[in-house]
């Protein structure tokens, strides 16, 4: 279970990021498992930790997360917080990333109904760090293929087994 990718970035436009995944199970149960962060690290083995710094009741807040992006036997220390927004009537989960060095990046989940399961979408919007020359062709070459690309495929095909499981059982 390998999510698809595409990447789409053009010279003068925000770079873009697309994993998605036909899930087997339905949009009420992707979207609560999806939205579900402060559990993440009990289904995801490359989350360190996800926590809450001001919770909105049950619309979001601002979350800190942290994660590995594995290299072979290597792991590299991820770090960022976001303003999450809940969306339940849509279904969608919005962040905006405000501390760490994907500041400014918009990511957008989106759950919807395909066939007999739910078509999960993680996109990804993003200028690039603010280093001058530098930001932009590195959010191109490493930071959006490599490390964000790289941690949410690895969130989504963990979250789809968590979900499938649990419909199976």
């Amino acid at each position: 279970m390998v999510p698809d990718r595409r990447l789409a970035a053009r010279r003068g436009e925000r770079v873009k990021i697309v994993d998605t995944m036909l899930v087997h199970a339905d949009v009420a149960r992707c979207f609560t498992r999806g939205a579900d962060v402060e559990r993440w690290p009990e289904w995801l083995p490359h989350y360190r930790w996800v926590r809450f710094l001001e919770k909105r009741g049950t619309t979001g807040g601002l979350v800190e997360m942290a994660a590995w992006r594995p290299f072979g036997p290597l792991r590299w220390p991820t770090w960022w917080v976001s303003e999450m927004t809940i969306e339940p009537d849509v279904p969608r989960v919005r962040y905006r990333h405000v501390r760490g060095i994907t500041t400014g990046m918009d990511v957008a989940w989106e759950f919807v109904p395909e066939g007999d399961g739910t078509r999960v979408t993680i996109t990804h919007w993003w200028n690039g760090p603010g280093w001058p020359l530098i930001g932009r062709p590195a959010a191109d070459a490493v930071i959006g293929p490599v490390f964000v690309h790289g941690i949410a495929s690895r969130t989504l095909a963990g979250i789809a087994r968590a979900v499938e499981r649990e419909a199976d059982g």
